[in-house]
């Protein structure tokens, strides 16, 4: 027939020496006829001797490899990879080798291979390992290549550009050599340029470090590599330990380790308290909000998390670690007593019994461990006291036999935010190794205390800076919203009813979110987050509307000479935010509209509470009191994959950690959607009360809301 360009033979035999198959560049060999066409699948048979089709002795056999070459001109054949590598993603059948062979006919592209990896269990992903032909090569350039010739789901979600790729003694690809694409620099259209010496080369350290990625270049964005404000903190936090003097504004400011080292340089440290700080000091806004709600028993509002250790732990050295945790963190020494004007806060010095138990349960058999372990967790939730303390508890349960050690620590809402916890299990981490490896204590020194800090934002609050936001949050406060909508008119919204429905964003899609999405239209992942959100609720409400609380970690630079990076405390920010969702053409439309109106939010919503709770001017703090409150909140907790190492002595456990809340007071919202990335994919959780609303109706509302945020991916991928 008539020859076709640039087609492949599929042989049936391996050799060394050139056969005379056919016309170069012309037909398909099969193993029982020819099929002719491009890129097309050849017909090959299940068995692996076939026929031989060019030998006169009847019944002569050829043994069919599942090789794959390309006669070429020359007389030789190419060998090309294999035949057999079909796989199956998301219910679609792949051959691998399609994707290989589009993937060569890129000019930049010398050797690839493209293999379907399944890290962690259930979590399969498409990795294309390409070897170029020269320095740069972007991997958003081989994706619109392969989109050109094949359909989405054959486009891989992750490229890795290798020297060369790994090789069995044979000559074939090494599969099992093939690196993760979790530990190395995602593809950004940016060519890796190395840090040059100095700055540059301790601030890539850094960014490894928290991001946990092999390597960084000087050219590299802090966002586009995963980046958020949350691990802005840590990275400020480790970089001011090194002698660099780094605010979170640095980062995005500039936001390339070549504009940050550039811009700032190894300056003096902000100077902070390093003794026990004592004595009263006000409250923030966050706590004012909190005895606001008039809780029947605000005594038990927690926070907890448990941790598992690789190894049996030493039951002295946890103590010392309690201790020390204790005084290095002020706000775990809080004291609060009600007056009549309203309750005060204080700080109380060291002497104190450290509230660290040890719970044995290696007598119980496996059931019953579990169950006693589950009891007590309820009742330490259950033991904290504002006015008498303590408002930490810290339990070393013992199971024995094969069973791990937990560590379950709780602590009052009141001294604790998400961040906080992050300073505080990488403290415990670094002080129980201490303590293992040389037998004392020295955590990094202290930052801004909690005190001067809420003294400054008393000051703030009547400064005139902050009187020019009093328009915007009064607009905010004037803006009409519907209620949101309930399947029980009546119901209570209690803490006995609270229920929760999780969804859950694949691993590849969670990695896209934090590493490929930001670069597209110069988002964050709050700004896509909130997308989907507003697109979700406008729809299930027919309002173009959407109003609802958002939490920020609210650690912004409103004054000079503040360092909060490693200071323990309820920083939290919590205000309202009106977003249009309107009919747009297409997700980034709605992205890039969700994003400008959150940039219009001054100072990120912390000045909202500093006029409600600390102004002097009464006329405001009443009008935004007034004011009814959203419905529902959204609060993206961050990652939590960098906080426990993953080759120390810990690790998360799925554990129960209790009963965080008095199960007969009110919620503070009808519904909250709480979102983190936690062990590589997203989670979010969304909270509701059963006697409000029907649980299919909230797993509808969480399944579209997944569906919004894939929509937004997709689209921007």
């Amino acid at each position: 027939g008539r020859p076709i360009a640039n087609t492949q033979v599929y042989v049936l035999d391996s050799c060394l020496q050139p056969m005379p198959i056919g016309v170069p560049g012309e037909l398909y060999i099969g193993g029982i006829g020819i099929a002719r066409g491009y890129m097309g699948r050849p017909g090959l048979t299940a068995e692996k001797f076939v026929p031989h089709p060019f030998s006169g002795e009847s019944g002569a056999r050829l043994y069919r490899t599942g090789d794959r070459a390309r006669y070429r001109s020359d007389g030789n054949l190419e060998f090309l990879g294999r035949i057999d590598h079909q796989v199956k993603l998301r219910g679609y059948r792949i051959e691998l080798g399609e994707i290989e062979a589009v993937l060569r006919q890129h000019p930049g592209v010398k050797e690839s291979v493209v293999w379907l990896r399944e890290d962690e269990p259930g979590q399969k992903r498409l990795v294309g390992y390409v070897v170029p032909v020269q320095e740069p090569l972007s991997a958003s350039a081989l994706r619109q290549h392969l989109q050109q010739y094949l359909p989405d789901y054959m486009v891989p979600g992750h490229f890795v550009m290798l020297d060369a790729l790994p090789l069995t003694p044979n000559g074939k690809v090494d599969q099992r050599a093939l690196p993760a694409p979790g530990g190395v620099r995602p593809e950004l259209d940016a060519a890796y340029q190395a840090p040059r010496h100095g700055v540059e080369q301790t601030l890539a350290q850094l960014w490894k470090q928290v991001l946990r990625i092999d390597q960084v270049g000087r050219q590299d964005n802090f966002f586009e590599l995963g980046g958020d404000s949350i691990l802005s903190i840590q990275i400020v936090a480790k970089a001011n330990q090194a002698g660099l003097q780094i605010t979170p504004r640095h980062l995005f400011q500039y936001q390339t380790i070549a504009e940050l080292a550039a811009a700032v340089g190894a300056l003096e440290q902000v100077t902070a308290e390093q003794g026990v700080v004592a004595g009263p000091l006000p409250l923030s806004p966050v706590q004012y909000w909190f005895f606001a709600q008039q809780l029947e028993e605000p005594n038990h509002w927690n926070m907890s998390w448990v941790l598992e250790a690789r190894q049996p732990i030493d039951t002295r050295k946890m103590e010392q670690v309690v201790e020390a945790l204790l005084e290095h963190h002020d706000a775990l020494r809080l004291r609060f007593v009600s007056h009549s004007t309203g309750w005060k806060q204080e700080m109380v010095a060291t002497n104190e019994p450290v509230s660290f138990t040890v719970v044995d349960l290696s007598h119980l058999a496996y059931a019953e461990a579990e169950a006693a372990y589950t009891q007590e967790a309820d009742r330490l939730q259950s033991t904290l006291n504002l006015t008498d303390g303590p408002l930490i508890r810290v339990a070393l349960f013992q199971f024995g036999g094969d069973q791990a050690d937990r560590v379950l620590l709780v602590i009052h809402h009141l001294a604790v935010d998400g961040i906080s916890w992050r300073i505080l299990l990488d403290d415990l981490q670094t002080a129980y190794n201490q303590l293992c490896e040389r037998g004392s204590i020295q955590l990094p020194p202290k930052t801004t205390s909690l005190k001067e800090w809420t003294e400054r934002l008393v000051e703030y609050a009547q400064s005139d800076t902050l009187q020019e936001e009093v328009n915007y949050w009064r607009a905010v406060a004037n803006t009409p919203w519907t209620l949101f909508s309930r399947d029980f008119v009546d119901g209570i919204n209690t803490v006995a009813s609270a229920r929760t429905v999780s969804v859950v964003l694949g691993r590849e899609d969670t990695q896209a979110l934090l590493q490929e999405i930001p670069e597209v239209y110069h988002t964050q992942i709050n700004d896509v987050l909130l997308s989907a959100l507003v697109d979700v609720l406008a729809k299930w409400s027919q309002q173009e509307t959407v109003c609802l609380d958002l939490e920020g970690h609210g650690r912004e630079e409103l004054v000079e000479d503040i360092d909060l990076s490693r200071t323990v405390g309820w920083f939290t920010s919590i205000f309202p935010v009106v977003l249009k969702g309107g009919h747009p053409a297409h997700p980034g439309e709605l992205l890039k509209s969700v994003k400008e109106q959150l940039r219009q939010i001054p100072l990120r919503g912390i000045g909202y509470g500093l006029l409600r709770y600390l102004s002097d001017d009464e006329e405001i703090r009443e009008r935004l009191e007034e004011s009814p409150d959203p419905e529902v909140a959204f609060n993206y907790l961050g990652q939590f994959d960098q906080v426990i190492a993953s080759d120390g002595r810990w690790r998360w456990s799925g554990a129960s950690r209790g009963t965080h809340r008095h199960p007969g007071g009110n919620q503070t919202h009808l519904v909250s959607i709480n979102a983190r990335v936690m062990d590589g994919v997203l989670q979010v959780h969304w909270s509701y009360s059963e006697a409000v609303h029907r649980r299919e109706t909230i797993e509808r509302l969480a399944n579209d809301y997944l569906a919004a945020l894939l929509a937004i991916i997709r689209h921007c991928q």
